[in-house]
């Protein structure tokens, strides 16, 4: 691995949060001699952010504790237009009191990861500022000599809309010309060298580098991480009960909302091969610890998931809210929400390994037949430690053993424990 000497840069690569860089060696050497400021753009689509911005807010909050000045830039602005990356269709047009709504929403999440106070104080800023004000034939005097049609049509995102013969707006052609604007202007107001985000946003970042190169007549960085996915495929902060939001409040939205006790279980189900990445990439916990939690085997890798699920929920809601989901979850497991004790079989622990779903609820006794277990699947009705089964062909692992059990449910009140011998 490249040796490198600023520690935002060893930060960020160690811990798994580098795919592109635009100058490595250069981004380095600036961060290694002074204090770096740094931005990422949140679009306000929604009174919450979910947990897909999270590996995003982490750099930030790694680049202030390096040393650097993040700057938070809502899109009060590039909203009202919609963000085409890595969409098929036109995003709806949001009016500006929903917008302001949801930006006031996304505002509070960014309290419980930045220190906004002191001499690196984070900043927040939003794009509108400078965007409503633009003149129409201003801007593309200024801006839209620098840009060609040709090299904006094999931006990744016109180009697959246009590949597939997917309508693609005037409106949301325009997007990578506000988003570079936003990087000239940052860097004009506030010195900002760097621009974060996420893999998708590559081709806006490096014409954000460009215009402000060619406008502000400076050398600035962009930085983008990998697609965050689970070990089967699965998209990150997704699950079958919608997305997983990082307010906990449910006075901002009922619908945009998850309480902590669902935060930590979240973290808590994470899949046996995604618990060394997520704990590089949620928390701050030191890397030769993570190495030795990710090396446990068996029921004892899920330690290492209490462990993610207690980390992360303390950083969002508290250390307090985060032991309170712990034992919720231990008694809720153990009790099935009642102070009677649940019907339990035994099992031994290598019949364990490899049992079908089917199986495993017929034996528990909480099904009659496997055609009986497929109508509750089909429901939505089985969970699996207290987690919603989806297929029924799937199977039991040694690593669903918790406290020598695993817990099987039936809608709300109907639970069994299969018990390890």
């Amino acid at each position: 691995m490249t040796q490198y000497q600023s520690k935002l840069m060893q930060t960020l690569v160690e811990r798994g949060f580098l795919y592109q860089c635009t100058d490595e060696d250069g981004l380095d050497k600036e961060a290694s001699e002074g204090v770096v400021t740094g931005y990422i753009g949140f679009d306000c689509t929604a009174p919450s952010l979910h947990v897909g911005s999270l590996v995003q807010i982490m750099m930030l909050r790694h680049l202030q504790r390096a040393g650097g000045r993040p700057i938070v830039l809502l899109g009060g602005g590039t909203t009202k237009i919609g963000d085409p990356s890595m969409k098929d269709k036109t995003r709806p047009i949001l009016t500006d009191e929903l917008i302001e709504f949801n930006k006031n929403g996304i505002r509070t999440v960014f309290d419980k990861f930045l220190d906004f106070d002191g001499p690196n104080a984070a900043i927040m800023v939003d794009n509108a500022d400078w965007l409503d004000g633009l003149g129409y034939i201003e801007f593309l005097r200024k801006v839209g000599t620098m840009f060609t049609i040709n090299r904006m049509v094999t931006m990744e995102t016109a180009k697959n809309r246009l590949d597939n013969e997917l309508p693609m707006t005037f409106l949301e052609f325009n997007y990578p010309l506000l988003q570079s604007y936003d990087y000239a202007e940052l860097n004009r107001r506030y010195g900002c060298t760097l621009q974060l985000g996420g893999s998708d946003q590559w081709g806006n970042i490096v014409t954000g580098v460009d215009l402000t190169r060619r406008m502000e007549g400076n050398t600035v960085y962009g930085f983008t991480t990998p697609l965050i996915t689970t070990a089967s495929g699965g998209k990150m902060g997704k699950t079958v009960d919608g997305a997983v939001w990082l307010n906990g409040n449910p006075e901002i939205s009922k619908e945009h909302v998850r309480s902590p006790y669902e935060y930590w279980q979240f973290w808590r189900n994470t899949e046996d091969a995604d618990v060394g990445k997520f704990l590089r990439l949620f928390t701050e916990l030191p890397l030769d610890e993570i190495a030795k939690l990710e090396a446990l085997e068996g029921q004892n890798i899920n330690l290492a998931k209490i462990r993610l699920a207690n980390e992360a929920t303390t950083m969002l809601h508290g250390a307090e809210a985060a032991a309170n989901a712990e034992a919720t979850a231990k008694e809720t497991f153990e009790k099935g929400g009642t102070a009677e004790g649940l019907p339990t079989v035994n099992v031994s622990t290598s019949e364990v390994e490899g049992m079908g779903i089917l199986a495993a609820t017929v034996l528990a006794g909480l099904a009659a037949s496997n055609g009986e277990c497929r109508r509750h699947i089909k429901a939505g009705a089985l969970k699996l430690n207290d987690v919603k089964v989806t297929s029924h062909e799937q199977t039991l692992s040694v690593s669903d053993i918790i406290d020598g059990v695993v817990k099987v449910s039936v809608g709300k009140k109907k639970h069994a424990l299969l018990k390890a011998t």
